[in-house]
């Protein structure tokens, strides 16, 4: 298999599940537009570094 089209697919369903997340938090009010950049960031960045472990 082509290993950039696995990663972009992934890419896909990471930011997917993230922006899935970032809902849930917005809904439950912990996350408001003043802080939305920097926690999407980091949820993202969460769930990748947890999905792409060796």
């Amino acid at each position: 298999m082509d290993k950039d089209k696995d990663h972009k697919i992934a890419d896909e369903v990471l930011l997917k599940v993230s922006k899935e997340i970032a809902v849930k938090f917005i809904e439950m009010g912990r996350l408001t537009p003043a802080n939305f950049e920097t926690t999407f960031e980091k949820i993202y960045d969460t769930i990748k570094q947890t999905v792409r472990k060796p």
